[in-house]
């Protein structure tokens, strides 16, 4: 790492709120049945969270629905104790996945890098279905971090591991300079 880029991240926050926001579908229509319902990236996502100090301020379950999507999100733009929005699930190439496209207008900047590198090491674990897999960062109007990241646990464990975690604090602190 560069020293400038050491210097940097010295300086940003060492514990953040994330907002963890899971889109899938199927587990939703469970929820509103009141039938037994199981998330496991969600759980993996929110254990990792807190696992590396950071606090989680929400957490929903929401179907694979545009509308719902995006009022959750901009509850939580709207939200000062919130640093970083993380929607797993919904963004793969399915007609019903429409995380990315519902959050995308509401950053005002993205991060391409992030989806690059994140396809770059899920090709390195499972080839070239990484082909298929869209992933999204970038930062709101109110320097908010937002993430869409795929749904499978595997994906949630490599992307928070080898870039959220490590990324956020950093993101954030630049997303709030004026």
């Amino acid at each position: 790492m560069s020293e400038s880029s050491h210097q940097h991240k010295m300086g940003a926050p060492k514990q953040l709120n994330f907002t963890v926001i899971v889109s899938s579908s199927s587990r939703y229509e469970k929820l509103k049945a009141r039938q037994p319902v199981t998330d496991p990236s969600g759980d993996l996502l929110v254990e990792l969270i807190t696992g590396a100090g950071h606090k989680v301020a929400s957490r929903e379950l929401l179907p694979d629905d545009g509308v719902l999507i995006g009022k959750y999100v901009s509850k939580a733009i709207a939200t000062p104790e919130v640093d970083a929005i993380i929607i797993c699930g919904g963004t793969g190439v399915s007609i019903t996945d429409v995380t990315i496209e519902t959050v995308r207008p509401m950053m005002i900047k993205t991060l391409p890098g992030f989806g690059e590198l994140f396809r770059k090491l899920s090709y390195d674990e499972i080839g070239s279905a990484a082909i298929m897999t869209r992933a999204l960062a970038g930062v709101t109007d109110q320097g908010k971090v937002v993430f869409c990241i795929p749904g499978s646990p595997n994906a949630v464990k490599l992307v928070m591991t080898k870039l959220i975690l490590p990324e956020t604090g950093h993101i954030r602190k630049h997303a709030r300079e004026m």
